[in-house]
């Protein structure tokens, strides 16, 4: 059995982010093709905590080299407060041959960096007809640090950040961080979440929102709005935009915005291609050419979060740390 600790996973992730957009790409391909297995996560919540939760996603990855697991992934917010971070998580591989666990991973950054390329791999996609000038960025946690890191990756050359959160701490200490990330970019704090939907054409939502509270009326037309956390549109705002998901029943369950949306018009027609099939029809020339959002919608980006991701960038950065003998080799774990 390998331990791989939070500092080894560390190592391994830094400075990578394109490595790893392309890891997600790969799954999101196969998963389109049907050569994945993501049955629903599992969420186990406490009575009398609506905030808390710890979430259980099982997923295989078929391919060239399949992998099988599970992210058990904790959400505690009041976390933050205290002063350590909100999410933590383990992965566990099993093999294929044998069944038996073969890695133990610590899951809280390989969870963030698989949301955070989803998210940069979206925004590359779907602004190639209209590049934006900066990102806008509500909501300042680990999760949207990520994803600045990962979008100026996949979109070299942001000359402009707007940073809003509810606490105007967290927003101060994000916004110099994120100017040491992108030097020379020009941050500026907003008052509002609808001033940053205003301030760019792409939009990154990363909060731990548990219920719907914002609008779409502030972004401009064709503006690319990254919902990350899934809860904080308005369902009513979805209906007139394009949404795009990483699966559709998946998405649709757990109460998230989409999933409101669609209760509330008692149809699915504003849900847009996944993300599988615009990677699939872009490298396909034969498909008639790829999707392209109308440029007076808005186009809103919600990934549920598949557990085929994780799984895929654990077996990643698996096979990495047994090439340059990273981690720990724990004998007697399981029986002889």
């Amino acid at each position: 059995m390998l331990i791989l600790r939070h500092r080894e996973v560390a190592q391994l992730l830094d400075g990578r982010e394109s490595d790893t957009v392309e890891v997600v790409a790969d799954a999101y391909r196969l998963h389109e093709q049907g050569d994945t297995a993501v049955p629903h996560s599992t969420f186990l919540r406490f009575p009398g905590q609506p905030r808390n939760r710890i979430i259980g996603l099982p997923a295989y990855r078929g391919g060239p080299r399949p992998a099988a697991g599970m992210k058990w992934i904790a959400s505690f917010p009041a976390n933050i407060e205290r002063g350590t971070q909100r999410a933590s998580a383990s992965i566990i591989l099993n093999s294929l041959e044998t069944g038996r666990p073969e890695a133990v991973i610590e899951g809280s950054l390989i969870s963030a960096a698989r949301t955070a390329a989803s998210a940069a791999l979206a925004a590359e996609l779907l602004t190639r007809d209209r590049r934006p000038d900066g990102l806008a960025l509500i909501g300042c946690g680990v999760i949207n640090l990520e994803i600045l890191r990962h979008v100026r990756a996949t979109l070299p050359g942001l000359g402009s950040l707007a940073v809003y959160d509810s606490s105007p701490r967290r927003a101060a200490e994000f916004a110099a961080r994120a100017a040491e990330m992108l030097p020379g970019a020009r941050v500026r704090l907003v008052d509002s979440a609808e001033q940053a939907l205003a301030a760019h054409g792409l939009v990154s939502i990363a909060t731990s929102a548990i219920e719907p509270h914002l609008d779409l009326k502030a972004a401009a037309p064709g503006t690319v709005v990254l919902h990350i956390s899934l809860r904080d549109l308005l369902p009513e705002s979805l209906i007139d935009a394009d949404n795009i998901v990483d699966d559709t029943e998946h998405a649709l369950r757990e109460r998230t915005s989409l999933d409101l949306a669609v209760q509330a018009a008692g149809h699915r027609a504003f849900i847009a291609p996944t993300i599988g099939r615009l990677l699939l029809d872009d490298a396909d020339d034969a498909a008639g050419g790829r999707y392209a959002p109308a440029p007076d919608r808005t186009v809103v980006y919600a990934p549920f979060g598949l557990g085929v991701l994780d799984i895929a960038l654990a077996d990643h950065l698996l096979t990495a740390a047994r090439a340059q003998g990273l981690g720990v080799e724990v004998s007697g774990f399981l029986p002889d």
